[in-house]
């Protein structure tokens, strides 16, 4: 549902250069830079709003602000398109953390590695059924009408609302399901609980917990990994190559189209199937590796190392192989299928490691995820593509290793047994 946004920004400056000028002077790129420096600040306090009006109402809200920064876009003016981006940093913050908090306290330790899996694949399934229309919508398109711009918003926005109303069915779940335990309660737990049953109480110590667990030796480890994850450059990349004339814009479309494909399928089968491998989450994130150096490789091989940093006017060059769209194709489909491995399994370990501090856990996984992700839209624009591919693969590698140490530890803490390696 909240993909809605996703879609928008992969189109938001595309919108814009067919604007008005006169009229309206934002910057997709600026918004983006403001929702991800706000987005990273705010995810410290995003745990101490999330435990005062609970999971449910963060998401509702949150989702509500989702809406009103999709339909800025029906009529957009630069104030509004610059205030609804800083909004939408605080709201991203609040829902991510809410979402993993819901997730965690609906899961227990047999059921969150099937759910985690359940929820990126439906997260995802926007990025196809989105970037579809809009490929077929705007395909040779040079200048977007105010017309194709308003109905495009506006079915976003509408979408949006209708799962933002849908969170209100969301069932709450008793005290022991948010215990996630089924051991009896000291009376020193149960003083703890009912003392943080006070507002105040709850919101600072929820501030408390995301500061002392981002320094936990765990999650330390845990942040290389999240450091892997996030965005990237791709499609731009393939948009920039003269060498596929004029469908060079609409494979920008087709690779997020594949990307969601290789989410989605990935997400599915780790999830649906989870219950019937015995063999712990290190296979599937080391299957994520694998499957992007392919990728990596194969991108190398198909895309000039230029692309990334080349003007509008894009690049004529040639890699080591004459460009191919089917091999576009299919690194987009890997890139979304390793994404899958390395996001579920990290969103499984932290509901599960940290069932009962899982608001602080999800909100130190965005703040690390939002941080890098600024720094590698930063080093993006600079570096050529062969350079940011190096850097991929040896924070890929070190972020598995990092992984497997966390895993072993939960397999220990699973069996009920020490585990002091780490």
């Amino acid at each position: 549902m909240f993909r809605m946004f996703g879609i928008q920004m992969c189109v938001c400056q595309t919108v814009i250069k067919s604007l008005n000028h006169t009229r309206f002077k934002g910057s997709g790129y600026n918004s983006l830079a403001i929702i991800y420096g706000v987005f990273s600040a705010s995810n410290l306090l995003a745990p101490s709003i999330v435990a005062v009006i609970g999971p449910q109402l963060s998401m509702i809200f949150s989702g509500f602000i989702y809406s009103a920064y999709v339909a800025v876009f029906i009529e957009p003016y630069t104030w509004s398109f610059y205030l609804a981006s800083v909004i939408i940093g605080i709201a991203a913050a609040v829902l991510w953390t809410a979402q993993g908090n819901c997730l965690t306290i609906n899961s227990d330790e047999n059921t969150i590695g099937r759910n985690s899996g359940i929820f990126w694949a439906l997260l995802q399934f926007s990025l196809l059924f989105g970037n579809l229309y809009i490929y077929f919508a705007w395909k040779g398109e040079k200048h977007i009408s105010d017309h194709d711009r308003r109905t495009v918003f506006i079915a976003l926005t509408v979408i949006s609302l209708v799962g933002s109303l849908l969170l209100f069915l969301i069932r709450k779940p008793n005290s022991a399901v948010l215990l996630c335990t089924d051991e009896p309660m000291s009376d020193e737990d149960t003083e703890n609980i009912l003392l943080s049953q006070r507002g105040g109480s709850k919101a600072l110590d929820a501030f408390k917990s995301s500061i002392q667990l981002f320094f936990t030796k765990e999650m330390l480890l845990l942040s290389v990994c999240i450091a892997y994850t996030g965005d990237g450059v791709y499609g731009t990349s393939l948009g920039a190559m003269n060498q596929f004339g004029d469908e060079a814009k609409s494979m920008v479309g087709l690779a997020g189209i594949f990307i969601g494909v290789g989410e989605i399928i990935g997400g599915g089968t780790f999830g649906l199937f989870n219950q019937y491998h015995n063999f712990g989450r290190n296979p599937i994130v080391l299957l994520g590796l694998l499957t992007h150096v392919v990728a990596f490789y194969l991108i190398f091989l198909n895309v000039p190392s230029v692309a990334p940093i080349v003007s509008e006017e894009g690049t004529n060059d040639i890699a080591y192989l004459f460009p191919s769209k089917a091999i576009a194709v299919v690194c987009s489909f890997l890139l979304g299928f390793g994404d899958s491995c390395f996001n579920t399994q990290v969103i499984s370990i932290l509901g599960f490691m940290y069932s009962q501090e899982s608001a602080s856990a999800f909100a130190v996984f965005k703040f690390v995820q939002s941080i890098c992700a600024a720094i590698a839209f930063g080093y993006s624009n600079y570096l050529l593509l062969q350079w940011q591919l190096l850097i991929l693969v040896l924070v890929g590698f070190l972020g598995t290793v990092s992984f497997f140490l966390v895993e072993w530890k939960a397999e220990a803490i699973s069996r009920g047994t020490d585990y002091d390696r780490i």
